[in-house]
């Protein structure tokens, strides 16, 4: 695929871990990835997205925590392959109705950082991530798989990029998807996001120790995926 080559008798990464801030690249990344070696994709961000989204639908004050983390304990969230062309690149299930797109709208994306940072909610979501990570041949994407989701992953990499790169990237989504936002907007949202995520108490975002950095900042996305796919295919599975 696009000129990348397996070679088949030799042992490559089988659990990868792509962690970053948001915008930073790691969805599209990790999408791609999975798509060259044929692997599960799973970026676990939308399991916190769903779990915003149901606080929101059945009015939950976002400010409680015990019962934003209740919803998460309770909630049934299930992620499918993409069945609709529609750009997904999966389809989230949230109590069995489809709102793949629905957990990318301003309102979840305002509180979704606030959700995750509640230690309840990311031991719910840790439980279901791990037991997706720990079978062979999957990419997950997310802010602390590397840390805590999947230390055992045989490649970590951590994507970064400067925050108005990142805000840039976000706010050109947005009005390919004919939202109504500016610029500033989704960089003061960014720049939030940024502290919140990287502050919390429970699983802070940050490179993992043995975490590949890159710098995704003037890079285009062919450039990011061969750097990625090198370091596959460099990695031998650690069992």
């Amino acid at each position: 695929m696009r000129g990348y080559i397996l070679e088949e008798e030799k042992p490559f990464a089988k659990r990868i871990a792509i962690d970053g801030p948001a915008g930073s690249g790691k969805s599209t990344i990790a999408k791609r990835i999975a798509e060259i070696l044929g692997y599960l994709y799973f970026d676990t961000g939308v399991m916190y997205r769903a779990v915003t989204l149901a606080a929101i639908d059945q009015g939950v004050d976002i400010n409680n925590e015990e019962e934003v983390t209740s919803i998460a304990q309770l909630v049934n969230i299930d992620i499918q392959p993409a069945r609709i062309e529609d750009g997904r690149a999966f389809t989230v299930l949230l109590d069995h109705e489809d709102v793949t797109w629905k957990i990318r709208s301003p309102e979840v994306e305002a509180f979704v950082s606030q959700v995750s940072a509640y230690s309840g909610v990311r031991q719910a979501m840790t439980i279901r991530q791990r037991e997706i990570g720990l079978r062979n041949n999957v990419v997950m994407a997310g802010r602390d798989i590397g840390t805590v989701v999947l230390p055992e992953a045989d490649l970590k990499v951590y994507l970064d990029a400067s925050v108005e790169e990142r805000a840039r990237r976000r706010y050109q989504e947005s009005l390919s998807r004919g939202e109504e936002t500016s610029y500033e907007e989704v960089l003061n949202s960014m720049r939030t996001r940024d502290y919140v995520d990287s502050t919390r108490d429970h699983a802070p975002l940050r490179a993992a120790e043995d975490a590949t950095v890159i710098d995704t900042t003037y890079m285009d996305i062919e450039e990011v995926v061969r750097k990625v796919f090198e370091l596959v295919i460099g990695t031998v599975p650690k069992s």
